[in-house]
Protein backbone atom coordinates (compact mmCIF):
# COMPACT_ATOMS: atom_id res chain seq x y z
CA UNK A 1 0.00 0.00 0.00
CA UNK A 2 2.95 2.29 0.48
CA UNK A 3 1.32 5.47 1.74
CA UNK A 4 -0.32 4.82 5.09
CA UNK A 5 -1.37 8.34 6.04
CA UNK A 6 -5.06 7.50 6.23
CA UNK A 7 -4.87 3.71 6.15
CA UNK A 8 -3.03 3.43 9.45
CA UNK A 9 -5.20 0.39 10.14
CA UNK A 10 -8.72 -0.40 11.16
CA UNK A 11 -10.35 2.48 12.93
CA UNK A 12 -7.23 4.64 12.80
CA UNK A 13 -5.46 2.68 15.52
CA UNK A 14 -1.71 3.16 15.41
CA UNK A 15 -0.87 0.10 17.52
CA UNK A 16 -1.39 -2.39 14.68
CA UNK A 17 -4.37 -4.04 16.34
CA UNK A 18 -7.64 -4.62 14.55
CA UNK A 19 -10.85 -3.02 15.79
CA UNK A 20 -13.49 -5.27 17.31
CA UNK A 21 -16.91 -4.52 15.85
CA UNK A 22 -20.43 -5.76 16.43
CA UNK A 23 -21.93 -7.01 13.18
CA UNK A 24 -25.58 -7.65 12.35
CA UNK A 25 -25.95 -10.23 9.60
CA UNK A 26 -28.59 -11.57 7.31
CA UNK A 27 -30.50 -14.19 9.28
CA UNK A 28 -29.21 -17.16 7.31
CA UNK A 29 -28.06 -20.50 8.63
CA UNK A 30 -24.48 -19.22 9.12
CA UNK A 31 -23.62 -16.19 11.26
CA UNK A 32 -21.20 -14.84 8.67
CA UNK A 33 -23.70 -15.17 5.81
CA UNK A 34 -23.83 -11.46 4.90
CA UNK A 35 -23.19 -8.41 7.09
CA UNK A 36 -26.04 -5.86 6.93
CA UNK A 37 -24.77 -3.28 9.41
CA UNK A 38 -22.07 -2.97 12.02
CA UNK A 39 -21.19 -0.88 15.03
CA UNK A 40 -17.88 0.71 15.95
CA UNK A 41 -18.48 1.70 19.54
CA UNK A 42 -21.88 3.41 19.39
CA UNK A 43 -21.54 4.44 15.74
CA UNK A 44 -23.78 2.46 13.39
CA UNK A 45 -22.78 1.91 9.76
CA UNK A 46 -25.24 0.34 7.33
CA UNK A 47 -23.75 -1.82 4.58
CA UNK A 48 -24.97 -0.42 1.26
CA UNK A 49 -22.93 -2.83 -0.87
CA UNK A 50 -20.90 -5.99 -0.48
CA UNK A 51 -18.10 -5.29 -2.93
CA UNK A 52 -16.24 -8.58 -2.50
CA UNK A 53 -15.99 -11.60 -0.22
CA UNK A 54 -13.41 -14.32 0.19
CA UNK A 55 -12.45 -17.16 2.51
CA UNK A 56 -9.26 -18.45 4.04
CA UNK A 57 -9.01 -21.58 6.21
CA UNK A 58 -10.09 -19.77 9.41
CA UNK A 59 -11.84 -16.59 8.30
CA UNK A 60 -14.49 -15.09 6.07
CA UNK A 61 -13.68 -11.62 4.71
CA UNK A 62 -16.12 -9.03 3.41
CA UNK A 63 -15.16 -5.85 1.57
CA UNK A 64 -18.14 -3.54 2.04
CA UNK A 65 -19.20 0.02 1.37
CA UNK A 66 -20.86 1.78 4.29
CA UNK A 67 -23.60 4.38 4.19
CA UNK A 68 -20.92 6.90 5.21
CA UNK A 69 -19.08 6.33 1.89
CA UNK A 70 -16.24 4.45 3.59
CA UNK A 71 -14.82 1.15 2.37
CA UNK A 72 -14.33 -1.46 5.10
CA UNK A 73 -12.91 -4.95 5.27
CA UNK A 74 -14.65 -7.01 7.94
CA UNK A 75 -13.26 -10.38 9.02
CA UNK A 76 -15.25 -13.11 10.71
CA UNK A 77 -13.19 -15.60 12.75
CA UNK A 78 -14.97 -18.94 12.70
CA UNK A 79 -12.96 -20.37 15.60
CA UNK A 80 -13.80 -17.59 18.04
CA UNK A 81 -17.14 -16.58 16.49
CA UNK A 82 -16.00 -12.95 16.43
CA UNK A 83 -15.80 -10.07 13.97
CA UNK A 84 -13.02 -7.52 13.45
CA UNK A 85 -12.60 -4.56 11.15
CA UNK A 86 -9.21 -5.04 9.58
CA UNK A 87 -9.19 -2.08 7.20
CA UNK A 88 -10.99 1.22 6.72
CA UNK A 89 -10.59 3.75 3.94
CA UNK A 90 -12.62 6.96 3.84
CA UNK A 91 -12.06 7.38 0.10
CA UNK A 92 -11.38 11.08 0.56
CA UNK A 93 -7.81 11.06 -0.84
CA UNK A 94 -7.25 9.81 -4.37
CA UNK A 95 -3.67 8.65 -3.80
CA UNK A 96 -4.70 6.08 -1.19
CA UNK A 97 -8.29 5.35 -2.18
CA UNK A 98 -9.29 1.68 -2.17
CA UNK A 99 -10.89 0.37 -5.31
CA UNK A 100 -14.63 -0.01 -5.14
CA UNK A 101 -14.44 -3.11 -7.29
Amino acid sequence: MGNDQEQVDAGGRADGETAVVRVVCYAGYRAEEAPRRFFIGTREITVVEIIDRWLDPRHSHFKVKGDDGGIYILRYDQGTDSWKMILYNSGTRDEIRLSQS
